[in-house]
């Protein structure tokens, strides 16, 4: 699994799996935020164990499932108040990384320019040009 840094409190990451867990908490990773819905995918592990395990790890985890080709403004805030709550750092994670960045990058909004945000996106390897129009706004 590899961790793709948007800021210094949060990184994003594909297919987050139980056994990954700890390997996070070594990482110093202390939250962690699901964007992935359950049974997305028939090889995807289920909240609940993701649950399970960062539970005994000491990490908070929090359930904020989103599709892809749905992700709301309302998402998009509830995902900047899950960030502003958080313990940092925290990892969000989805099936690629890419919803994860997509929700931040959507509630930085007003508060970033524009161009930072795409860049810091690219950064990490994401491509959020098809969220300028919400982005401007």
């Amino acid at each position: 699994m590899e961790l793709r840094r948007l800021t210094n409190e949060l990184a994003v990451a594909g297919q987050v799996n139980p056994s990954d867990i700890p390997g996070l908490a070594q990482q110093g990773i202390r939250a962690i935020i699901c964007n992935r819905p359950d049974g997305e995918a028939s090889d995807q592990p289920a909240y609940a164990a993701m649950e399970k395990v960062a539970a005994a790890n000491g990490i908070k985890i929090v359930y904020q499932p989103v599709v892809m080709t749905a992700i709301s403004d309302a998402d998009a805030e509830a995902f900047g108040k899950l960030l502003d709550e958080v313990p940092k750092p925290a990892l969000a994670y989805c099936r690629s990384g890419m919803r994860s960045t997509a929700l931040w990058a959507l509630s930085q909004a007003g508060k970033l320019p524009v161009e930072d945000i795409v860049e810091t996106a690219a950064k990490a390897g994401y491509d959020i040009k098809p969220f300028l129009s919400r982005l401007a706004r």
